[in-house]
């Protein structure tokens, strides 16, 4: 997930490249009605059922973002967002995939603490005010918290009568998310059926309970997309991931996407990569496809 190494590597790329689009330039530049429009390639919304949910966990009651088709029933995903939590970019990303079919739950995975958005709509990683308010709650989750969430908000897609249950569920993450992917199918192997880690940090770790580690109880196919300056700063990552999907004789595509920073698949990230986030969108759709099918 996000650190200091990753501020430091995203401030020399901003200084090379000068012409990223900053979060402040993204909600200026782009009104309410319009934002979905600014992703490339992504099919209009119009139609679409969304609404704000409250989800009761054994914790507390979780505010998520829920959406899918207006018609029929379709597999369920599960969206874990990144380290600035629920927010109108992840929203963005939810009504992309209802569009492609799909019945999409966006998670606040910091409810404990406080209901989303936690941070202004322009907020960035890198300003030193939204890192003391999102890291202490990042760093108030665990492993335990991820698999007790992970059963509540399956459970809660399951009853919901656009989601066709007899279709396994997917689930992607993003930065701190990602991990939370192979949590979710590691502790629900029987529902969900394919995980996609986008810029995913601590995949692999020297713990007990590192999530590579759990990938022996998973049965579900994964997209690891990683960014170079993660891959850079920890090449062995790919190989122990792949080594460990090999043995569990699980389907994983693992790849480092060339020139893109830790954040670049986040509509409004300073860091975004306009071609390389559609190319992980593509192999995206994909895994569903197929695994979800």
């Amino acid at each position: 997930m996000c650190d200091e190494n990753t501020l430091a590597e995203d401030a020399k790329f901003l200084a090379a490249s000068g012409t990223t689009l900053t979060r402040r330039q993204f909600a200026a530049t782009t009104g309410a009605a319009t934002i979905f429009a600014w992703l490339p390639g992504a099919a209009h919304a119009a139609g679409l059922i969304e609404s704000e949910v409250s989800i009761k966990t054994p914790d507390g009651v979780a505010d998520a973002f829920y959406v899918h088709p207006p018609e029929g029933t379709h597999a369920g995903v599960l969206i874990w967002p990144d380290v600035l939590g629920l927010r109108d970019a992840y929203r963005l990303v939810g009504r992309r995939l209802a569009s492609a079919g799909y019945a999409v739950l966006v998670v606040n995975p910091y409810y404990r603490s406080a209901t989303a958005p936690v941070v202004p709509a322009d907020a960035s990683f890198q300003d030193e005010a939204t890192r003391a308010v999102v890291l202490p709650m990042a760093r108030s989750l665990t492993p335990a918290t991820n698999v007790i969430d992970a059963e509540a908000f399956v459970g809660w897609l399951d009853d919901q009568d656009a989601v066709d249950t007899s279709r396994k569920i997917g689930t992607t993450g993003y930065c701190m998310g990602g991990p939370m992917t192979m949590r979710t199918a590691a502790a629900l192997p029987g529902r969900v059926g394919a995980g996609a880690s986008f810029h995913g940090g601590r995949l692999v770790t020297d713990d007990l309970d590192s999530p590579h580690r759990l990938i022996p109880v998973m049965n579900a196919q994964f997209l690891i997309a990683v960014a170079a300056n993660d891959d850079e700063r920890d090449p062995v990552v790919k190989s122990v991931l792949a080594q460990a999907f090999e043995a569990a004789e699980l389907s994983a595509e693992i790849e480092v996407y060339e020139g893109a920073m830790h954040g670049w698949c986040t509509p409004g990230s300073r860091v975004y990569n306009e071609v390389q986030a559609e190319k992980a969108w593509g192999r995206l759709r994909v895994l569903f496809d197929d695994a979800l099918a």
